[in-house]
């Protein structure tokens, strides 16, 4: 504790100081600015996050310009739906593939690209295996067909035919939303 002789001597000091020392503002002032600080500090908190967060949506719009990416999936082949169902006649070709007793996968098949932009080694080798399989039942098929072959071999062939086609058409469409997801 201090002694009130040593509180008179640090008073007397004190008043002995020249004016050119004086404090730049007094003891309310210094609390109002104590107040001020923090609420000025959260107004740059905040405006950082707004700029980190204008910065990111930047970033994903530029992303999504870039690569061209669609809002929508491409659409799925009606064959998942329909295995055994013919294609309506619609027009020319919808109508000439219905004659010629074709699903809608395998004319949806029709209709897409024969090799895709880009290729994936185990979407390719399961596209080329599926379609060696469906080559191997088609010349049975003709074969079949070509001799006297009983009704029901000819049916369980047809049905494994379009279960390949169905197949077929389900890799297809995974490979057409992979290239669409890029």
């Amino acid at each position: 504790m201090h002694t009130e002789l040593e509180q008179q001597q640090v008073t007397r000091l004190l008043r002995e100081l020249s004016d050119a020392a004086a404090r730049p503002y007094d003891w309310h002032e210094f609390q109002r600015r104590a107040r001020a600080a923090p609420a000025a500090t959260a107004r740059v908190t905040d405006l950082r996050a707004l700029a980190a967060v204008i910065v990111i949506a930047l970033a994903v719009l530029a992303t999504a310009i870039r690569f061209g990416a669609s809002p929508y999936p491409p659409r799925p082949p009606a064959a998942a739906v329909m295995a055994d169902e013919a294609v309506p006649a619609a027009g020319g070709d919808a109508s000439r593939a219905a004659e010629r007793g074709d699903t809608a996968a395998q004319y949806w098949l029709e209709r897409l690209p024969r090799e895709p932009a880009l290729v994936h080694v185990g979407t390719r080798a399961a596209v080329e295996t599926l379609e060696d399989h469906l080559a191997q039942v088609d010349d049975l098929l003709t074969a079949e067909r070509a001799g006297s072959a009983p009704s029901e071999r000819l049916r369980l062939l047809q049905r494994e035919r379009v279960q390949l086609v169905n197949s077929l058409a389900q890799v297809r469409y995974a490979e057409t939303l992979a290239d669409a997801a890029r």
